[in-house]
């Protein structure tokens, strides 16, 4: 690889966004590392998306493998920012021409109620654990963490992610049941069909089973989930609300799961040192905002409660923060306060689960980064390529690294993949790290 003098730009994060990022950047001639903390850049792609999204994962896994092989990008799997690399000390002293934080929303937002947090796995889930263990429960030897299921759980949330997890829930307590009776589901069949559907399949009664299901509690009205946007046109409101009603009754009506709206949780009921439900007060919406109703606390007594009303950046020591967010100067461009050559960008500052969405914010900042920053634009790099890369110091670029800085990143950049046993052939590394999917086990049988 013959090493010209440019750019070398550093991402955190290589799934929707920091693959994107990273491919836009790489094709204009820029050098890339990309650092990521797991194995594969998969991100909530393979442990967020639930395991029955079969065709969509593996399309847009697809998408990621092929930005990352880019040969202008070095992966660097198993680095983890905050643990393997201090932040301060990267941003610093590495001497990146920028640092574009793609590192999405891993860390659940807090359940407000005091001191629930103590109870965690005890009878208590957040949602990101919850779907990780039900992605990849099913593989040989899987020893992450175990989630136990229990009849009657009660969801806190309001979007589409809650949606998926009172989906699971009913899925997993409606496929036991039914081994208990000699009926061997699979839950990718069961969500696939609705539970309805394949019971009556099987010619058994939904009330047979004697489940009693979960429910999901929303702090608004169905109207306010986020299940479909908003669109800018107030006229256009109505009918969006109603789309997002559908799309709730059509979830209940194939998945058996129970709804209450304009209840949050305000206390929690402990019993045996484990979570035994949780005290919940009625709201109105007035004007768009939550108001308490007084006097309108009630109990619900469960043995499972699972808060999914939301992600958040994780904290990482150094990095400015703005209450649950990362303190960004400007969305559009991602700009980080305190520093003027550190980006964010996907789901770490818009906050949603949304692929095409995180893509396109990705897609966005590094076109700023390199037009507006590094001061890099297409037409100069079609130059560096026609008349030869040491065209650049007679180009308007800025931060430029000579070929000598550049070889010595790529050295230090090698030196982490070594650490972590990568040896730079992407496809192989891909290959030996790939999940066991639960469709090829039961076509297996």
């Amino acid at each position: 690889m013959t090493i010209h003098p440019g750019h070398f730009v550093a991402i955190v994060g290589g799934a929707c966004a920091g693959s994107e990022a990273a491919f836009q950047l790489a094709q204009r001639g820029i050098y890339v590392a990309v650092f990521e903390q797991q194995a594969l850049p998969h991100g909530k792609i393979e442990d967020g998306l639930p395991k029955w999204h079969v065709k969509l994962r593996d399309k847009e896994e697809g998408k990621i493998n092929e930005k990352i092989s880019h040969p202008n990008i070095f992966y660097v799997p198993l680095t983890r920012l905050g643990r393997d690399i201090e932040f301060q000390e990267f941003v610093e002293k590495w001497g990146f021409s920028a640092v574009l934080m793609a590192c999405g929303a891993w860390r659940d937002r807090p359940l407000p109620v005091d001191g629930i947090d103590a109870y965690h796995d005890k009878g208590f889930y957040y949602q990101n654990y919850f779907v990780d263990w039900f992605n990849h429960y099913h593989e040989p030897g899987y020893n992450r963490h175990q989630c136990d299921i229990a009849d009657g759980a009660i969801v806190v949330g309001g979007g589409l992610a809650s949606i998926d997890v009172v989906k699971i829930l009913m899925l997993e307590t409606t496929a036991r049941a039914l081994k208990k009776r000699g009926h061997d589901v699979d839950v990718l069949s069961l969500e696939h069909k609705g539970i309805p559907h394949k019971l009556d399949e099987l010619g058994v009664k939904w009330e047979d089973l004697g489940i009693k299901g979960c429910t999901l509690y929303y702090r608004r009205r169905d109207v306010d989930m986020p299940l479909a946007p908003l669109p800018d046109d107030p006229e256009k409101h109505e009918k969006a609300r109603s789309v997002r009603q559908r799309i709730l009754s059509n979830a209940q009506e194939k998945y058996l799961f129970k709804y209450e709206d304009r209840s949050k949780p305000v206390d929690k009921i402990i019993e045996n040192d484990r979570v035994a439900g949780l005290v919940f007060r009625k709201t109105e919406v007035v004007d768009g905002r939550v108001k308490d109703v007084p006097g309108s606390d009630f109990t619900v007594r469960s043995p499972l409660v699972i808060s999914s009303i939301g992600s958040i950046p994780e904290c990482i020591s150094g990095i400015p923060a703005s209450g649950e967010l990362f303190a960004i100067k400007d969305r559009d461009t991602g700009q980080m306060s305190g520093y003027d050559h550190v980006f964010a960008l996907g789901n770490a500052v818009t906050g949603r689960g949304n692929i095409r969405e995180s893509a396109l914010h990705a897609q966005q900042v590094a076109v700023h980064v390199m037009d507006e920053f590094l001061f890099w634009k297409d037409s100069d790099h079609e130059k560096a390529q026609q008349e030869g890369w040491d065209v650049i110091h007679t180009l308007p670029a800025k931060r430029v690294l000579s070929a000598a800085q550049i070889e010595a990143l790529i050295e230090r950049v090698r030196e982490q993949q070594q650490r972590v046993g990568y040896d730079n052939d992407f496809a192989k590394w891909a290959e030996q790290y790939k999940p066991v999917r639960l469709e090829n086990l039961l076509e297996s049988e």
